[in-house]
């Protein structure tokens, strides 16, 4: 089995803040960290790290040669990553000393992917293999498409979040994940709440008080509990949550099993600085004491 991502590429550039800027003000940062991100790169990291077999579909600039290169030394297959014109998309991200952060995105090659493109690699799909797609490029609901023609399970993690861009996808998909925030707004946009949405399973995550699943088939509800950790840097753990949960199941385990693990992945990302580069690999996650 096979998990095929649509998925963005960032160059991350991430400046260390005393604390958050005010409207005006100026601040200089303490330190400048540049490395691989973008919601797409960080759940194909965390989906090969975790063991499965990621394909990733998506492109970079001519100056992104090196994101490709990390992604295949972090064991993600990139045969399906075009170089375009456009520029490699990045992203300006500040953190401050409690871990929060605010992140700056310019889309870039993100945004130039083409539904020939898309077509192509899933021509190589088998049918059961997951189909993931972030909102950081286009394509989306024609990705979507044509996954469920060809018998993926498809899956959308909602972020950054727009209402209209998941309810074009809402037709075709088979996971859903959302952060508490996420999942509010679009219960205000369509009027239903997960459980409602006809989807056969959405997550919902809820930082520090762990993650929920809605079984769309039972109706049943399930949490999964956080563990406790002192978080110094949240960037990328919600991507490295969803890449753990995509490579278990792709494994044959159950949701339940899957989100306890993609939630002791996440507790040990928070606790590291940086993104795609310092995701957990499988027996790190294992091994971790919380």
């Amino acid at each position: 089995m096979a998990i095929w991502n649509l998925g963005s590429i960032n160059i991350d550039m991430v400046y260390a803040l005393p604390h958050m800027p005010a409207p005006g003000e100026t601040l200089a940062a303490t330190t400048l960290d540049q490395g691989l991100g973008g919601k797409g790169a960080n759940m194909s990291v965390a989906g090969a790290r975790a063991g499965a077999h990621v394909c990733h579909i998506g492109a970079v600039g001519p100056e992104g040669k090196w994101c490709v290169d990390r992604l295949m030394e972090y064991g993600v297959d990139t045969r399906h990553i075009l170089q375009s014109e456009s520029a490699t998309g990045h992203a300006i991200i500040a953190v401050d000393p409690s871990g929060e952060n605010q992140i700056i995105l310019y889309p870039g090659a993100n945004q130039a992917l083409s539904e020939a493109q898309i077509g192509q690699a899933l021509s190589s799909a088998n049918a059961g293999d997951i189909l993931v797609m972030q909102n950081e490029t286009n394509m989306q609901a024609e990705a979507a498409r044509m996954g469920r023609d060809l018998g993926l399970r498809v899956a959308y993690a909602a972020a950054p979040f727009d209402a209209a861009a998941v309810q074009a996808v809402l037709p075709y998909i088979d996971l859903l994940f959302l952060n508490e925030v996420e999942a509010a707004q679009l219960q205000q946009a369509t009027g239903k709440a997960p459980e409602d949405l006809g989807i056969a399973d959405v997550v919902v995550t809820l930082g520090a008080k762990g993650a929920r699943h809605f079984d769309g088939r039972t109706g049943q509800v399930a949490d999964i509990p956080a563990q406790k950790v002192t978080p110094v840097d949240t960037t990328g753990a919600g991507d490295t949550f969803t890449g753990y949960v995509l490579a278990a199941l792709d494994r044959g385990m159950p949701m339940a099993q899957a989100m306890a693990q993609a939630s002791r992945a996440g507790a040990l990302m928070v606790t590291r600085h940086g993104a795609a580069d310092v995701i957990p690999d499988l027996k790190e996650v294992q091994d971790a004491k919380f």
